[in-house]
Formats: structure tokens, sequence, C-alpha cells
């Protein structure tokens, strides 16, 4: 089921769309905001210089720190009383980034989750339990917005309280649940500690974004929530969640580029690539007015393919993330991903999904512990067991990365929770 027929366009109907409200967006965004206007004084570039989709490749990229400079509201293209919703991100490494809607922009944004809910099968007659924060992250508005939109019953219980997401599942009979793949999984533990049989939810789907998984984790969500689970792709600085989804054939996910233009290009070089070609996605808003977005370097590496879907969809897929551009450790001069070492963990029987990284540097060599909880059965059991799994694990992860590691079983939740985004890594290096 389709939710709109701009999914289905053709490639010539979809490039005309595209490039009409790309012109609009330059327009808007040089006319009104000092930042872009400025950028393309720099360079003797005028909006009517736009007159294909491949002239976006002039204009200069905008990157994280251009929005903290600006911030709070320095890239609104709109008059503050047009202004009805702002979001940012949590500001950890510095100053946040924020993103301001007009009221069609939420309209809009309702729309692409809408679409989103839709390809994973929810209904008007669902009841999604939203358990994405509210607040100034993006996560739980967002859905509520394409909740609304589809209008299904939005249960808005925000992340946390655990007992209560569990006893609100039963009551209600949720359908669907929202929120951070590691909060699902968390979820999942709690049911069985908890003793609540399967038969008891409803929950039929789980859509879950905001940090990275693998399709190991994956698997144990869905064996432990008794669900099919759909990754959701955005981040704040574009718009949200709802950038791009998964659909039924869960073969990458569909990117609204009706709303959302989609480029790949080298990390390293800035080059554009060609769709296939592993890369760093761009993103330029299209149809967003109050504070537009013009190639917006999202630092997550993927790959981007134009072929049709087998759902009938025909928008640009966009491959599940690799890693971040900015987050890729560098160890023994090896480059690693989070999600490698994740990817390694999950494929060993007798322990949980439940890690962390610890990197350090105390002379001139670095050092990684990777700290795993257990099962109990296997916690408590013999010395020579628990030195063999060890073993297991260091296999494991050097066959995916190269690296030795030392690893360090641990009794089973005595590593931290996070009801929002899990933190995987601890890198105490001096670099």
């Amino acid at each position: 089921m389709v939710w709109n027929e701009n999914e289905c366009l053709s490639k010539d109907e979809k490039e005309k769309i595209q490039l009409e409200r790309l012109k609009k967006t330059v327009k808007l965004a040089y006319e009104n905001v000092e930042f872009y206007r400025k950028r393309f004084d720099e360079i003797s570039l005028k909006p009517e210089d736009i007159k294909t989709l491949k002239d976006i490749e002039k204009i200069p990229y905008t990157t994280k720190s251009d929005l903290r400079e600006a911030y709070p509201l320095g890239l609104l293209a709109v008059s503050r009383d047009e202004i009805v919703e702002v979001h940012a991100s949590s500001g950890t490494t510095g100053k946040p980034t924020v993103t301001a809607y007009t009221q069609n922009d939420l309209d809009i944004w309702g729309e692409c989750i809408a679409r989103g809910l839709t390809m994973a099968g929810a209904k008007k007659d669902y009841i999604i339990q939203n358990a994405y924060g509210y607040g100034l992250f993006t996560g739980g508005f967002g859905i509520h917005h394409g909740g609304n939109r589809l209008g299904a019953i939005t249960i808005p219980i925000s992340a946390g309280n655990t007992r209560r997401q569990l006893d609100t599942m039963v009551d209600f009979q949720s359908d669907i649940i929202t929120c951070t793949p590691s909060y699902a999984m968390y979820l999942g533990e709690s049911r069985q500690k908890a003793g609540i049989p399967l038969e008891d939810i409803n929950l039929k789907v789980g859509i879950h974004g905001a940090e990275m998984w693998t399709d190991e984790m994956r698997k144990r969500i869905e064996e432990s929530l008794g669900i099919k689970t759909y990754n959701i792709y955005g981040l704040t600085e574009v718009m949200g969640p709802g950038v791009a989804q998964e659909c039924s054939q869960q073969n990458g996910m569909h990117i609204q580029d009706d709303h959302f233009y989609p480029e790949i290009i080298d990390p390293k070089t800035g080059e554009t690539l060609d769709y296939g070609e592993p890369g760093e996605l761009v993103l330029t808003s299209l149809t967003k007015t109050g504070m537009p977005i013009i190639r917006f370097r999202t630092k997550d590496l993927t790959t981007l393919t134009e072929e049709k879907c087998e759902c009938g969809r025909t928008t640009v897929r966009m491959s599940r993330i690799t890693g971040r551009s900015d987050d890729m450790l560098k160890i023994k001069g090896v480059m690693v991903f989070p999600s490698q070492i994740e990817k390694a963990l999950l494929k060993i029987n007798g322990i949980t999904p439940n890690y962390l990284i610890h990197v350090t540097r105390p002379d001139i060599l670095d050092e990684v512990e990777v700290k795993v909880e257990t099962t109990k059965e296997l916690f408590f059991d013999e010395v020579k067991e628990m030195e063999k799994l060890e073993k297991q694990i260091q296999a494991s992860i050097r066959s995916e990365t190269g690296l030795r590691v030392d690893v360090t079983l641990c009794e089973p939740e005595t590593l931290p929770r996070s009801e929002g985004k899990a933190v995987r890594v601890i890198d105490e290096r001096k670099l």
C-alpha cells in the first residue's frame, strides 16, 4: 500500500518536481538568509544560475558547524511570527543545532512520517505506542505528527518508565512500538524478565531509528517482542525522522525525494559520486520554508540506488548506515566503526546485545577493552566456560575488524541502559 502517488513517480516526473522545488528553495534562502546570500556572493553564484539538478553541485556545502554558528535562529527564511515549533539536537559536542518549522513544514513532516508508517503496514485503526522522547529532540513529535496525519491513535508515552511501557502494551493492545533500537532491545529483555507472555501483547511492528543497528540486533528485537521491525532515518538539521523509511521489502530505506534531494559524496574530497558507490549522504530540503537547508553534509555513510523497488515505489533508496565519517575510530592504525564490533558480538551465543567499547592509550599504544554482558546462565557457569567465551568473542571481533581486543564479561544488567540514543564508545585517548 502506498500513501501518496508522489512515491511512484516516473524519473522525468520526479526530476521536474525536484528542479522546480530546488529553484524555489535556493531563491528563498538567497533572498532571506544572510548566511546563504554571503555563501553565494562569495563565489558569484545567483539563484538563476541553478537551471538543472546537476547545477546543485555549484552550491557550497552546509555543515553542522554552520548551524551552530547561526544558533539559535540565524537561518530563518521567514519572520518569527510564522514559526510555530522548534526542535534541537542535544548539543553534547557544542552548541545544539536548531531547526524551526512553519505550520506548512509540520504538515509536510506529518506527511513524510505517514508515508513511512504506511510502508511498515500501519493502518488507520492501529494504536501507535510512541516511545521516542518528547521535547527538543525531533523523534517524539515527528512520529506524533505522522500518527495524526495517518489518523491512527497515538499514545504519547515518551521514553522511559519501562514498567509502564509494558503495562501500556498489554492494556491498550498497542499495534506499533516506536523507539530507538537499543530501547526496543531493553523492552524485550524487560518483558521476558517480567514474565509477560508474547500472547498478552498485540505488537505487530517496531519502527526504530536515531542510532545505528545491525541485522543481528534486528533479529534479537523481533524475537523478544514478537514483531517485524523497520528502520527509519532522519536528522534534526534537515527535518527529523521521516526523511527515509524501510518498506515491506526491506531492501534499503526509501528517501522522500520529492521533499529531500539526496546526493552521495566522497567524505574526504567532497567530490560527488555516482549512485551505487559508498560515500557520505548529502541532503537538501526542497519544501521546508521555515529554515531551509541546502546541501547539508550528514556525515552518515551509505550508498544510494534509484532502481525501482518491488513495492512499487520509485523513490531513491539508501542502504543501512554503515557508520559516520566522524564516528569512525582509528585504533592501532585500523579504521573501525562501532557497528562492526556489534555485528561481531551478536554472532556469539550466550551474550546479550549490551556492550561498551573502552579505548585508552596509557602509553604509546592504543588499548581496547570490550565489555559485554552475558546471559545469567553463562555468567555463573564454570571459569573455563567463561574463558572459552571470551576467546570466541575476541576471535569474532578480530575476524570482523582485524583488531585484537581485550574482552571483559559482565554480569547481566550491569552495563548502563539508555532510554534514548545508546552510548557505546568511551574514547579516553588524548588525540
